[in-house]
């Protein structure tokens, strides 16, 4: 039997975490997703695809654009301010974001069609364009992550981390 590793928690008063632990759910969501054609192919719409695309989608419908406002509004420009020369990085990864969220929108009609039951199955090469979509984005920026841990005060970080509460009302 696999032995499992512990579940690690992250809090709002270390919002890096938090910016990990949300990419951890769009890789488990993106893996989900990936084989869901195969799934539907040999299964069809079942009870369980219909539990997992109803997570996918209140997370790419609400967190992650709650995440990239996090990125967008809060943490990239406190990185800037320290690391200036993360600018490139940050310009790119925020054009990402609008591609991101137009790959978002054609996927999710496809499966809110699917829930409808107005499909039986889910485009594979535009699964595939979304989670390349978020694999390179991601290789971009959990390196930032890293330099906003090392050269953003405590304080700071504090305080990002309690807008990021307030924007989700916790």
């Amino acid at each position: 039997m696999q032995q499992l590793e512990p579940q690690t928690f992250a809090s709002w008063a270390e919002p890096i975490d938090m910016l990990y632990a949300c990419h951890s759910k769009v890789k488990s969501f993106c893996r989900q997703l990936q084989i869901l054609p195969d799934y539907l192919e040999k299964n069809g719409v079942n009870q369980a695809v219909i539990n997992d695309v109803q997570q996918i989608l209140n997370y790419f419908n609400i967190s992650a654009p709650l995440h990239h406002e996090d990125e967008e509004d809060d943490f990239f420009p406190e990185l800037i301010k320290v690391q200036p020369q993360a600018q490139d990085d940050v310009d790119e990864l925020e054009r990402q974001h609008v591609h991101l969220h137009k790959n978002w929108d054609d996927l999710s009609q496809q499966l809110e069609d699917l829930l409808a039951g107005k499909r039986e199955n889910v485009d594979s090469a535009l699964i595939e364009r979304f989670v390349a979509g978020y694999d390179v984005h991601i290789a971009i920026e959990e390196p930032l992550f890293e330099l906003g841990r090392e050269h953003l005060a405590q304080e700071k970080l504090s305080q990002i981390g309690k807008v990021m509460a307030e924007r989700r009302k916790l």
